[in-house]
């Protein structure tokens, strides 16, 4: 009965406060990563994430997020509503210290949530701090209470303002001009990508979302709601939907072991990639961790014990590797863990040792019962095992093929790359380019002192469709790996990159700016997504931008990246302005290819990053699958407007 008490009186003493946050507008990204596009929508998530924790306290099921017309946004919850009493150590009410110190919430109060997400209790302040003005709005016991601020300052104490029958939260907030310089303007398809993931990891919850900047033809506004049943087997079917199944049915499990809540879906598709997705109270876990650890040897110990018995490797003359066991394989697993111990460069890598055994243990049963249950399936696939390491041995001979031909000493390069003569390699950058025309021209054009180009030859093999071993075995991939000087692991991780041997800290893709030019970019990123991940998580991969017009009126010239800017060129040079459309690199000579997009004084180069991994996986499946029609349509559809970070 007490702990039943504990659990939901939520009240002003529940909250604790436990240090200023004086210096979070000085230096916001050591909060929030970082005041660029990636910081801008992290506001948005730690907001979102305080409503979550509602709903995983037993609490909230309707969460809905709002894109103003101005670009500010409005997130309202049905929760129990931030308390609002007096907090007995500040001697202001509990909504003003949530709102304006670091660390204050009802996350660090065992009793009002057991796990949270999010920043642990540093968000919604910080959201706070770096906004222009943020309104906070409750509805608790039978009355509106408000309170404004402006970059974080209280403008009035909190205050009742009338009467309701609605509990919950309101968050309207504009982030702060000064704060996010490069942009204020948020991106729905990344929001929508959050919201959809956290509607999986949290089923029964409800979730809106409305961009009130566009309407629909029949007046409304754009928007989607997202609302899972079944949490994790439905995210593995929207991720799988462009993928040929394997199996019949999505391998599940909920429970809890050792006290720790641990869901965990899985299929086997016919692809030749391992696509695994982890998370921790919601947060997306890409370094990966103890559960995923544990996930990995639960899976190949009980498939190990259930092939031996079977037989069916009684003619293999190799043994069967962990990495056999999850070719084809797309997997989730989530846990929630009260007291979470974050590690790795970016702090996405669960360190808790107790993880391991509790996601091992749940693993083991699940596939216990299901290849007992499904006989067919479980011959299945085992055979997918035994193809898999067949191949895994082809590719062993081609990986090392690659090495030997890797970058010694200055020798071994590609006979098509032109190197630069700098040798560190943070000043040094190699662009890929489209075709041997444009090479030459990018040749010509480049300074030598610090610009590799290597010429890539049509479109490279689509990775997502080859086994490993034709990957490997592929000339202009090859290419890429001796250019760029790195190795490609060993058996036990055939993905792992010796990135201390990278050339070049900048790996630019130089592509012509149209249809064609754009499924070469996406050939490309998607052999780093798959085989060089690893160069993307590390800020190397950037994709340039060359004009797509040039406007000239006698001696005076301006490019135009898009059909607008040429239109407002035209209109202000006056009649008898001509304009010069670039079908293709090759077009341009070597000093416009140098001035417009290969000078770093005047170029835009798009740093290539990974904001969603799930989402990135199914968008690369989708796009390099077997399925054409979809492929062509999303690429007409954002080749001009495409925002590059996945």
């Amino acid at each position: 009965m007490s702990e039943e008490l504990n659990k939901n009186n939520y009240s002003a003493d529940s909250i604790q406060a436990l240090e200023g946050m004086e210096h979070v507008r000085m230096r916001p990204s050591m909060y929030i990563g970082d005041v660029g596009v990636r910081g801008l929508h992290h506001l948005v998530y730690e907001v979102v994430d305080n409503s979550i924790d509602e709903a995983l306290a037993g609490h909230c099921d309707t969460i809905e997020v709002i894109i103003n017309e101005d670009n500010s946004i409005s997130v309202q919850d049905n929760g129990r509503g931030i308390p609002v009493g007096i907090h007995k150590k500040e001697g202001v009410s509990a909504l003003e210290v949530v709102m304006t110190k670091i660390g204050a919430g009802g996350k660090f109060d065992k009793d009002s949530y057991k796990v949270s997400g999010g920043l642990h209790g540093v968000g919604v302040s910080c959201v706070n701090a770096l906004s222009d003005h943020l309104h906070a709005i409750v509805h608790k016991d039978g009355k509106v209470w408000e309170q404004e601020y402006e970059r974080g300052k209280p403008l009035y104490p909190v205050k009742s303002t009338g009467d309701t029958d609605f509990n919950g939260t309101i968050v309207h907030f504009k982030p702060d001009p000064t704060i996010f310089q490069l942009t204020l303007e948020y991106n729905y398809d990344t929001l929508a990508g959050r919201m959809r993931e956290l509607s999986f990891l949290n089923k029964g919850i409800t979730i809106s979302l409305t961009d009130k900047r566009h309407k629909k033809e029949d007046g409304e506004y754009e928007g989607e709601t997202f609302h899972s049943k079944e949490g994790l087997k439905e995210f593995i079917r929207y991720l799988d939907g462009n993928r040929e199944p394997l199996i019949a049915d999505v391998i599940s499990m909920e429970g809890e072991k050792n006290d720790i809540p641990v869901e965990v879906a899985m299929v086997y598709n016919t692809s030749f990639n391992e696509n695994l997705h982890s998370y921790v109270n919601n947060i997306n876990t890409h370094e990966g961790g103890t559960h995923l650890s544990g996930f990995r040897r639960g899976l190949t110990t009980t498939l190990k014990k259930y092939a031996d018995a079977s037989g069916l490797l009684d003619k293999l003359k190799f043994e069967i590797s962990g990495d056999d066991f999850r070719e084809g394989l797309t997997a989730i697993v989530s846990v929630k863990v009260a007291e979470p111990q974050f590690e790795g460069q970016t702090k996405t890598k669960l360190g808790n040792r107790e993880v391991t055994s509790a996601v091992s243990q749940s693993v083991s049963e699940m596939l216990e019962n299901y290849l007992e249950e499904h006989p067919n399936d479980a011959k299945t696939i085992v055979q997918k095992v035994i193809l898999a390491a067949q191949a895994r041995h082809a590719a062993r001979k081609a990986r090392e093929m690659v090495q030997r031909k890797t970058v010694m000493s200055g020798g071994g390069l590609p006979g098509k790359l032109s190197d630069c003569s700098e040798q560190d390699p943070e000043k040094c950058e190699v662009f890929l380019v489209e075709g041997d025309s444009a090479g030459g021209t990018a040749k010509q054009g480049r300074d030598r002192n610090f610009q590799a180009i290597l010429p890539l030859r049509g479109k490279i093999l689509n990775v997502e469709k080859a086994m490993q071993h034709k990957v490997f075995e592929n000339e202009e991939i090859r290419n890429i790996f001796t250019a760029l000087g790195v190795t490609i692991g060993t058996e036990e991780d055939s993905k792992a990159l010796n990135l201390e041997k990278l050339r070049y800290h900048k790996v630019v893709i130089m592509c012509d700016a149209d249809v064609d030019g754009s499924h070469i970019s996406t050939l490309i990123l998607t052999f780093f997504f798959r085989y060089m991940k690893d160069l993307i998580e590390n800020g190397y991969v950037y994709i340039a931008t060359p004009p797509l017009y040039l406007v000239k009126k006698g001696s005076k010239k301006e490019y135009a990246w898009n059909d607008k800017e040429r239109d407002i060129l035209q209109e202000s040079f006056g009649s008898g302005a001509a304009v010069q459309r670039y079908k293709g690199l090759g077009e341009m000579n070597a000093e416009q290819l140098w001035e417009t997009t290969m000078n770093p004084e005047n170029r835009t180069l798009r740093q290539v990053t990974i904001d969603n991994g799930s989402e990135a996986d199914r968008v690369f499946s989708m796009l390099m699958g077997d399925e054409v029609p979809p492929r062509r349509e999303f690429i007409e559809k954002n080749a001009v407007y495409a925002n590059i970070d996945a």
